[in-house]
């Protein structure tokens, strides 16, 4: 039935949000002694959401943004150690290992062993190829695409250059604005499995999703049963 299963990474594959949420606590402790009653998060998020179209997303632009709030709340007066204690959060960031979630190995094989997948996703082409090589699950993805959005234009181009009908095309993640919307609104096939964590970015208005036909499920272990009732044309 499906020609390609596509999966996001980032928090469907292997932890993400949670590298971000500690690092952003980091930033705070350390911004702590020149501000009172800031919410220092929020600040940050205003600054990577205005930073995007420039930098795009990943630890490289989160960096950016961390520094650009931490001169812009302290105004000017943040220290070069400071800064330097930030570049090194996000050094720290970056050498983490890959953590997988649970039941990612077991799922990824058994799909594989009957479908031709792809890993997409959106961020820094070498932060996510270096996640990539160090989770072991390279060796099961037959296509790789790293991008810089996740919108209905991305989603044509790819199904365009692999010669692949919408129709025949399962996209699994869990962002409902990245990885589920644009796909079902250019006939493709999704499946959401919300993540306990979600990037203020990526969430989006309830009345988005009102007549949105997807898939929904607790735990990816569920995607082996789902896509084989999908092929047997069963109602689910």
């Amino acid at each position: 039935m499906f020609d390609i299963i596509a999966f996001d990474a980032d928090d469907t594959l292997w932890q993400n949000e949670s590298l971000y949420s500690e690092t952003q606590a980091r930033l705070a402790k350390v911004l702590a002694p020149y501000l009172d009653g800031v919410d220092v998060d929020a600040r940050l998020y205003e600054t990577e959401s205005r930073n995007i179209p420039y930098f795009g997303y990943g630890i490289k632009s989160f960096t950016l943004s961390m520094i650009e709030t931490a001169i812009a709340l302290t105004e000017g007066r943040v220290t070069s150690a400071d800064i330097q204690q930030i570049i090194d959060f996000a050094k720290a960031m970056i050498d983490t290992p890959t953590q997988l979630l649970d039941g990612v190995v077991e799922t990824v094989v058994q799909v594989a062993a009957t479908h031709t997948l792809m890993l997409i996703t959106k961020g820094d082409l070498l932060d996510q190829q270096r996640k990539l090589d160090r989770s072991g699950l390279a060796e099961h993805f037959s296509h790789i695409e790293i991008v810089a959005e996740k919108t209905e234009e991305t989603y044509r181009t790819i199904l365009l250059h692999y010669k692949v009908d919408a129709a025949r095309f399962l996209m699994v993640g869990n962002s409902l604005k990245s990885d589920v919307l644009p796909v079902v609104a250019i006939g493709g096939q999704a499946v959401y499995i919300p993540h306990a964590m979600t990037w203020e970015h990526e969430r989006v208005d309830p009345a988005d999703i009102q007549h949105a036909r997807y898939f929904e499920m607790a735990h990816i272990s569920e995607l082996p049963g789902l896509v084989e009732k999908l092929m047997q044309n069963q109602e689910i």
